[in-house]
């Protein structure tokens, strides 16, 4: 059997050998494909391929359709929405991610860019400091979780709100729960971000929501920014001169943030939040174990289709 990575912004060289090794310790073929500039060589490249290991990698209806092998893919993250689940569920492709291997490389930039802005981008101005302001986390999962962990060492006071986590668990966490999304945004100083982006989200931080934002709140996005509603936010950043914006997804609106509120946005110059060596091997060989343990176990415990 045949296992391809396919990604344009290449794993490290130490996760791919750690794949590889993984991949060809239990008899498999290991086949690599990276920085690949047209479609057409990531089709060539799945013909005939049991398994595929993606990062941020667009795998469509055509991609599976050109793939008649192809029995599982895994996504090497914890987003998914890169992939056609509809399609592959069509053609019996299992989808896996890896929830959780990246969640501390998020969560460190996440508290790094809130302290960023907070100290106006290290200029020669006196800023604040994240002590004894109030984080509001939006989903309490693996990224969620390490976000309130950091948050505690910074002495923030860490507040939750996720409809899918009991309250009872995340105050065994030490983390205030928050029973509405309303509440949670009018109360905190600070919102970090991690909702995923499906038809229930998009668009899903808008005007009416932002507008709770007490004076002096910073919205922080390591999710996706297609769950931002980028009108509405411009438009609350235009009426209150007090209220910021970070991201490690860089908007579509970016020029239009960065020209009329450049000292209230920062933005990485491209998605950011799982760039590290240790997030980077780990997702790899995450999404490698996993392969193996489909192949030859049948185990679909990260199935997301």
């Amino acid at each position: 059997m045949k296992i391809l990575v396919a990604t344009v912004k290449p794993f490290a060289p130490a996760a791919i050998n750690k794949i590889k090794s993984i991949v060809e310790d239990k008899g498999y073929e290991f086949l690599l494909l990276e920085k690949y500039e047209t479609n057409d060589q990531l089709l060539d490249a799945v013909k005939d391929v049991d398994a595929l290991i993606v990062r941020s990698d667009k795998i469509t209806n055509e991609v599976l359709n050109a793939a008649n092998n192809l029995k599982i893919v895994v996504r090497a993250g914890a987003g998914y929405d890169n992939v056609d689940l509809d399609s592959a569920r069509a053609k019996d492709v299992v989808v896996m991610n890896t929830p959780g291997q990246n969640s501390n490389a998020v969560s460190e930039l996440a508290l790094g860019m809130m302290v960023y802005l907070a100290r106006n981008k290290f200029q020669a101005k006196a800023g604040t400091e994240l002590k004894d302001k109030k984080i509001g986390i939006h989903a309490y999962g693996n990224v969620g979780q390490n976000v309130a962990r950091i948050a505690k060492g910074f002495g923030m006071d860490v507040f939750a709100y996720d409809p899918f986590v009991a309250n009872e668990s995340i105050e065994d966490d030490g983390v205030g729960a928050i029973d509405t999304v309303e509440e949670l945004y009018g109360s905190c100083d600070y919102i970090s971000l991690h909702i995923p982006a499906n038809k229930h989200t998009i668009n899903s931080i808008n005007y009416d929501l932002l507008k709770n934002l007490p004076k002096g709140g910073t919205l922080v996005n390591t999710a996706r920014k297609e769950v931002i509603d980028e009108e509405g936010l411009l438009k609350l950043m235009a009426e209150r001169d007090d209220i910021k914006y970070i991201s490690d997804i860089p908007p579509d609106r970016r020029e239009d943030f960065e020209r009329k509120f450049k000292d209230r946005v920062f933005f990485t110059p491209k998605k950011m939040g799982a760039q590290t060596m240790e997030a980077n091997i780990n997702a790899g060989v995450a999404a490698a174990k996993q392969i193996i343990r489909f192949l030859e176990e049948g185990d679909i415990t990260f199935k997301v289709n």
